[in-house]
């Protein structure tokens, strides 16, 4: 018998994000040592179907994926002609994660999962639900610190208990802004001067966020952020450097070096971040000995707070007067393509891309046996 781990990633999602979790997935996959995993992947189409996928990597990246595990024969069936879905169910580490609706084994059994995937539906809690319900151990936070983690007005009540500092803000229903858009404006405009930043509280990658310099264009940003979710985060803008901290571990997490992010836009939005390609990223970031270390406690008191596991990236604003230090978001599942932060503050900070996954499995297994009740019958 193999001593090989066998992994199932799992990548695409429902969400905004899901084009890059297929090039973070296609990253990650190119860089997991094979000699000590076994490695399947399981697609998720943006209409929500799982599909087992045993294809070229490289398409997995470009979307083809999809076309080539619609088209592929299993056991001499095509595809069309007998729906193969992936499912997890309790049990799945001991007997299977894929099954056809025949109830024949087409996959075999995993020993952790590895959810590339950004976004809702992906690192708000809910796929860790169901990997908890199944009994599966699996990369990154739980249930709790997933949700915490991707609904930014929680996480900032979480950040205010504990005391890291961050902007002032305030947040109003989808219903409140379609209902009286000028009142919300009115409320916004009595708290803040303009500029503000406006975002949806359940989002990644910047999608939905707007930076508004007047009420017109606030009103606008409302609008468009509240199509993305049913909440609206409203902040105070920070004149500061944008730099971030990537943290790993458990119950004992580390943090590494720190990063700066120097946009190409007016703020790091998506197309700064995945489209225009002209965006910098400094590490480490040109800051005072002492801001770097105080960043890096913030940035590990924040994923304790969260309950997170595993990995996160911590997003902070240095304010460009005065060196105050605001943290901006926490990101429980981070990008991991090859210009995302993550995996290079972890390379800048003496962990090497294969190491950082193969530790990230790691804590995925101790988390799942610490987690074990041990209740007397």
């Amino acid at each position: 018998m193999s001593d090989k781990k066998r992994v199932m990633v799992i990548f695409g999602g429902q969400s905004t994000e899901h084009e890059v979790s297929r090039f973070s997935a296609t990253s990650i996959i190119n860089n997991m040592d094979r000699s000590k995993f076994d490695v399947s992947f399981v697609g998720i189409t943006k209409e929500g179907r799982w599909v087992p996928y045993n294809g070229p990597v490289e398409k997995i990246a470009s979307g083809e994926w999809e076309e080539i595990a619609i088209n592929e024969m299993v056991k001499g069936i095509p595809y069309r002609d007998n729906i193969i879905n992936a499912i997890v169910s309790r049990g799945a580490s001991s007997e299977a994660v894929i099954k056809n609706e025949n109830k024949e084994i087409n996959g075999g059994p995993i020993d952790v999962v590895f959810p590339v995937l950004h976004g809702c539906n992906g690192e708000d809690g809910t796929i860790q639900g169901l990997f908890e319900m199944a009994g599966i151990p699996y990369v990154g936070s739980g249930v709790l610190g997933s949700a915490l983690g991707m609904d930014k007005i929680y996480a900032k009540i979480v950040f205010e208990k504990v005391g890291v500092p961050q902007a002032g803000y305030l947040f109003f229903t989808r219903k409140e802004i379609k209902e009286n858009s000028d009142r919300v404006a009115d409320a916004i405009e009595q708290r803040f001067e303009y500029p503000v930043f406006i975002k949806p509280s359940n989002a990644g990658s910047s999608v939905g966020v707007s930076k508004a310099h007047d009420r017109r264009e606030l009103v606008e940003a409302l609008n468009f952020a509240a199509k993305y979710d049913r909440k609206v985060l409203i902040e105070e803008f920070i004149n500061g450097r944008e730099v971030e901290c990537a943290v790993l571990g458990n119950d004992n997490p580390i943090a590494s070096t720190v990063g700066e992010v120097i946009p190409c836009n007016e703020f790091y939005d998506y197309n700064a971040k995945y489209i225009d390609g002209s965006s910098k990223t400094v590490i480490p970031a040109n800051l005072p000995a002492d801001t770097i270390l105080k960043i890096r406690e913030y940035a590990v008191k924040a994923f304790k707070a969260l309950d997170c596991a595993g990995l996160s990236r911590v997003d902070f604003f240095v304010h460009k007067e005065t060196g105050e230090i605001y943290i901006n978001e926490i990101n429980t599942l981070p990008g991991f393509t090859n210009i995302s932060m993550y995996p290079m503050l972890w390379e800048a900070s003496g962990i090497p891309y294969s190491e950082l996954i193969e530790r990230l499995i790691d804590l995925a297994i101790e988390r799942f046996n610490d987690n074990t009740k041990e209740v007397d019958n």
